[in-house]
């Protein structure tokens, strides 16, 4: 309960100055400021929400120890709302606050490209935890990401779906966005190479579109044997459970951001089954002990269960914190030490793996696949046959 409150408290600390950045008692001058960028209200919100935990109990956890240098940590959180719009707003004020050393974030696609010309402008780095979109990093010296692209998950599912399952048609529902949408021509363009069939495509407006039931009837028409849902666990959720109240029993599969304790309160007994990719899951025989640890100081401190953004998130505070003791709380200082980080022998190993970058500041880490069990995500029994 101390390890709890202390998080509880340390995390308000960082909301009030968020909410007041000029406040400027010396103490907080002396602090090492990182901005954290995220969905913390909307429909993205509960994936923020594991954001701003993950990176929360790093500060914890590294401040405990003494911080950086002896300066301790603030975390200074900026809502995106998963919104294009209030992306620039946020990324603008991060870059113009001399005092935020470096930004993680966002969260959604359509934000991380929102805010990358402006904090390529600001010389400030961005380290997204959750932007899978394969433009997200290309053309810009200072976007980096610590998971992988979406071109490699789209194609992994594809793979999984044709030579794992051994299915030969499938149906396609997307979020019509840049997450959904490149996660989707990822996944069709490996099926066609796979001779894996599409036998119908429809796209949705997140938030907006609440009928789904056209879209299922049609993949049950075309005798899909499967049903890839390219988008957030909310619509995906409420996809599947359309399907199951028209009596349509075929299996979804989705990327990673359908894995949401969300998707369980939204979808109950109609996830049951639902498999998805995902660069993080808590199990002896993937994460290893550093990731049991993790997972466990984790439900210690919040009362709830990791999940893949959460610790994701963890790592990148961390990776910031170790360039930070490095090379110093200076913007391009962390920049360039992250641009070294090129090869496996340089690379930040985590809870979700080893992070080092190509040239443009991509990361390629394993998919593995979850799925619904009894209410819990775990390892399926089946995982991906080919690199």
């Amino acid at each position: 309960m101390r390890v709890r409150w202390a998080i509880v408290v340390a995390l308000a600390a960082g909301a009030a100055m968020a909410s007041a950045p000029g406040c400027g008692a010396s103490a907080e001058r002396s602090a090492i400021r990182i901005g954290v960028a995220a969905p913390l209200t909307g429909s993205a919100a509960v994936l923020g929400e594991q954001m701003r935990m993950g990176a929360g109990l790093a500060m914890v956890r590294r401040n405990a120890k003494g911080g950086i240098g002896g300066r301790p940590i603030e975390l200074d959180y900026g809502d995106d709302r998963g919104r294009e719009s209030q992306a620039v707003v946020v990324a603008e004020r991060f870059a113009r606050d001399p005092g935020i050393v470096a930004v993680i974030g966002h969260f959604n696609s359509v934000c991380s490209l929102a805010g990358k010309p402006i904090y390529s402008e600001g010389g400030v780095l961005q380290f997204s935890p959750g932007s899978t979109n394969v433009d997200v990093c290309r053309g810009s010296d200072w976007t980096f990401r610590n998971l992988y692209s979406d071109d490699y998950q789209g194609q992994s599912i594809a793979r999984y779906v044709s030579d794992t399952l051994g299915m030969e048609r499938a149906s396609v529902l997307y979020d019509n966005d840049d997450y959904g949408i490149g996660l989707k021509t990822a996944f069709s363009d490996e099926a066609d190479r796979l001779g894996l069939t599409i036998v119908s495509e429809h796209a949705y407006e997140r938030e907006i579109t609440l009928d789904f039931s056209a879209a299922v009837d049609d993949a049950h028409a075309n005798g899909a044997e499967i049903i890839f849902v390219s988008g957030l666990y909310n619509e995906a959720a409420l996809i599947a459970v359309t399907a199951r109240e028209r009596g349509i029993l075929t299996p979804f599969i989705g990327g990673d951001a359908v894995l949401s304790e969300a998707l369980l309160d939204v979808g109950g007994d109609a996830v049951e089954g639902m498999l998805m990719t995902t660069p993080f899951i808590v199990h002896p025989d993937i994460g290893g002990q550093e990731a049991q640890d993790f997972a466990a100081a984790f439900g210690e401190a919040y009362d709830r269960t990791a999940d893949t953004w959460a610790a994701l998130s963890y790592d990148a505070a961390n990776q910031l914190f170790d360039a930070i003791d490095e090379a110093g709380a200076d913007r391009t200082g962390i920049r360039d030490y992250f641009a070294r980080m090129t090869t496996p022998e340089r690379a930040y190993h985590g809870v979700t793996g080893a992070t080092y970058f190509d040239e443009s500041g991509d990361c390629l880490k394993p998919a593995y696949v979850a799925v619904v069990r009894d209410g819990e995500f775990v390892p399926a029994a089946r995982q991906l046959t080919t690199p």
